[in-house]
């Protein structure tokens, strides 16, 4: 079957800057190529809607859906009222977005929200009283003992007994993109040594806050480049050629939230209350793809070679470690890839013998880090 073809995120954001530079885009539909129409339609799969489909990760969802060949008897395209109207062509066929309602979720099987999480907790337990099995991307529910947190590649057990046809709705929810990251890497190490200390630095993308914000360093490039003032919309510093402090909000303890989502979501998804997890969350100016230095602290000695050949064998997990060439993962040979890149595995020399490792890793925040993992949790549930 051809292969789906698409923009890159990267060419949609500089499309749209484009348009908003040279006359009104709102009156184009959006539209995802196909080469031929894929056959996803099937009478006898799972109905599916996609809450926030206009968003940069519910655009994301629809990617992912077709490159996959995730199938399904009928797609709701559901979004907020002002987005209600448009229309969005993928498949071969003209969806119109519809505005998000508690009558929307009638007869649908699988919803995949992307929409904040305020949207989330009004609407989450309203799809599942509908018999929906709701995979959220927000972190509404994320720390619910009720809800499962699930990474496919590493606890899919959480999820178990949850299945579509059973007439029963559910809700399960896709952790942060950064918690997806790092334990995509860390867990096969985990569950070899058994790690009793992780030590996070992330350096997290535009995408992380958005398409706004993506256009946002767009425009600010251009801006600085030309000698102009930065326009700060989405964050209140210049974000072109400059990193700051993750922009989430700063708890008591001198934490931000992305920081203690890392320490929280890993402590549940590993099952594991007495893991020690601490984390600096960074914004960079990359467009697509977080990056992040992974300390770890091991119960059991785990050598750098023993250590690269866990991770070649790796569900969702590719290794680019040339240390002769000095060739390791960088944003951008992950972005708009499903796998997650893993580099520069070495012993941590700080501590003896080998009981600690010092690792790299790239992911593509959109993809792995929110739309392919819950499309992933959705194949699960078939």
């Amino acid at each position: 079957m051809a292969a789906f073809t698409r923009l890159t995120y990267h060419q949609r954001v500089h499309n749209n800057l484009l348009s908003s530079l040279t006359g009104p885009a709102a009156a184009r539909p959006r539209t995802f190529a196909t080469t031929r129409i894929r056959m996803s339609l099937q009478e006898s799969a799972p109905s599916l809607a996609v809450v926030g489909v206009t968003g940069a990760v519910g655009q994301e969802f629809l990617s992912v859906l077709s490159d996959r060949d995730f199938p399904y008897c009928s797609i709701k395209m559901l979004a907020s009222k002002r987005s209600a109207g448009k229309h969005i062509t993928f498949q071969g066929r003209d969806y119109v977005v519809e505005e998000l309602t508690p009558d929307a979720f009638q007869g649908v099987d699988i919803a995949l929200f992307s929409a904040g999480g305020s949207i989330s907790k009004e609407f989450g337990p309203i799809a599942v009283g509908k018999g929906s099995i709701v995979v959220d991307n927000s972190s509404a529910f994320r720390m619910d003992e009720n809800v499962p947190l699930v990474i496919p590649e590493v606890n899919p057990e959480a999820m178990s007994g949850i299945k579509v046809g059973k007439g029963k709705g559910a809700l399960i929810a896709n952790p942060n993109c950064s918690t997806i990251i790092c334990l995509m890497a860390a867990t096969p190490l985990h569950q070899h040594a058994k790690v009793v200390r992780m030590v996070v630095s992330t350096y997290q993308a535009a995408s992380g806050a958005g398409a706004a914000a993506m256009e946002e360093l767009v425009l600010q490039t251009r801006e600085v480049l030309e000698g102009k003032p930065p326009t700060c919309n989405i964050f209140n510093q210049q974000y072109a050629f400059n990193l700051f402090s993750h922009n989430a909000p700063v708890l008591s303890n001198g934490y931000n939230e992305e920081e203690m989502k890392l320490v929280n979501e890993t402590r549940k998804i590993w099952n594991n209350n007495d893991v020690k997890v601490t984390a600096t969350c960074i914004r960079v100016p990359v467009m697509r793809a977080h990056a992040e230095s992974v300390n770890l602290q091991f119960e059991k000695p785990l050598d750098e070679e023993r250590a690269k050949d866990i991770l070649k064998n790796a569900p969702g997990v590719v290794v680019i470690d040339d240390r002769a060439a000095n060739r390791f993962p960088t944003p951008l040979e992950v972005s708009n890839k499903d796998d997650v890149a893993v580099g520069r595995i070495r012993r941590d020399v700080s501590q003896d013998g080998d009981t600690g490792l010092d690792i790299f890793v790239c992911g593509d925040q959109i993809r792995k880090g929110a739309a392919l993992n819950a499309v992933q949790i959705a194949e699960m549930l078939l």
